[in-house]
C-alpha cells in the first residue's frame, strides 16, 4: 500500500504544481481586471444603453452591493481571460504521459477549445445580450420606469457570457465523446429529446423565468446540439474511411 502512494506522490506534487499556477494566473488577471473595473463595467453597461438610450444610471441599495459587484466582475475577467493558460497547464500535466499522435491530439483540443471559449463570449455579448435585453426593456414605458441595480445587472451579464462560453464548447465535447469511443456514436441522436429538455431548463433558469426569454436562449443552444451531432457524424465517417480495416 505504502509502495502505491509512493509511486502516485508525484502525479499528486505535479498536479498542486499546475492548480497552483492556475490559481495564482486567475487572481493576478482578476487583480488587473480590478484596476480597470470602471472601463469594464462601462464596456458591459454597452448593451443595455443600446436597448434603452432613456435609461438613466444604474443604482444600488446596499452600501456593499458596488463593492461586491466589481469584485465579481474583476473575477469573471479574470477567469475568461486566464482559460487558455488553464487548458495549457492541464496539458503539460497529462502530456508527459502520451504518446506523440496522443500530444498532437491534445494541443489542437487546447487550441479549439480557447477558441470556441472566446467564441460564445463574444457571440453572447453582441448577440444574445443585446437580443435579450430589447426584449426586457421593452416593457418600460409611461407607466414603468427601469431602476436597475448594479449588482443584478452584471450578474446576469456574467452569467449569460459564461454559460455561452462553456454552451460553446458542447459540439467539439460531443465529437470528443463520439471519436474516443467515450460514447456510441448515436448517443447524442437517440438521447436528443433529454439534453433538449435539460437545454430548457438550463435557459429557463438564466432567463429568470420568463418563457420568452428562455425560448431566446435556448434557440442557440438547440443549434450548436445539431451542430454537435452533425460533427459527429462527420469526423465519425472521416476516420471510417481512413481507417485501413474499413476499407
Amino acid at each position: 500500500m505504502i509502495e502505491v502512494l509512493e509511486q502516485y506522490r508525484p502525479h499528486q506534487v505535479e498536479m498542486r504544481r499546475r492548480l497552483m499556477y492556475c490559481c495564482l494566473t486567475i487572481a493576478l488577471t482578476s487583480c488587473i481586471a480590478y484596476l480597470f473595473k470602471e472601463q469594464i463595467a462601462s464596456w458591459c453597461m454597452q448593451p443595455l444603453y443600446m436597448a434603452y438610450p432613456d435609461l438613466g444610471k444604474l443604482v444600488y441599495t446596499n452600501l456593499m452591493e458596488a463593492f461586491i459587484s466589481y469584485l465579481k466582475l474583476s473575477l469573471l475577467t479574470g477567469l475568461i481571460v486566464s482559460f487558455p493558460f488553464i487548458l495549457y497547464q492541464a496539458w503539460l500535466f497529462i502530456a508527459p504521459g502520451l504518446r506523440k499522435h496522443e500530444q498532437q491530439l491534445v494541443r489542437r483540443i487546447t487550441l479549439w477549445g480557447s477558441l470556441l471559449f472566446a467564441g460564445g463570449a463574444l457571440f453572447a455579448f453582441f448577440i444574445v445580450l443585446p437580443t435579450l435585453l430589447a426584449y426586457f426593456m421593452s416593457y418600460a414605458g409611461e407607466d414603468l420606469t427601469p431602476m436597475i441595480k448594479i449588482g443584478l445587472y452584471l450578474t446576469f451579464i456574467a452569467r449569460t457570457i459564461l454559460a455561452f462560453a462553456l454552451a460553446f464548447e458542447i459540439p467539439f465535447l460531443m465529437v470528443m465523446a463520439t471519436r474516443t469511443g467515450l460514447l456510441a456514436r448515436d448517443h447524442f441522436q437517440k438521447n436528443r429529446t433529454y439534453f433538449y429538455i435539460a437545454i430548457l431548463v438550463l435557459a429557463f433558469l438564466l432567463a429568470a423565468g420568463d418563457p420568452v426569454a428562455a425560448l431566446l436562449i435556448s434557440l442557440p443552444l438547440f443549434v450548436l446540439y445539431e451542430t454537435g451531432i452533425l460533427a459527429g457524424r462527420i469526423f465519425a465517417n472521416r476516420k471510417t474511411h481512413q481507417d485501413p480495416a474499413n476499407r
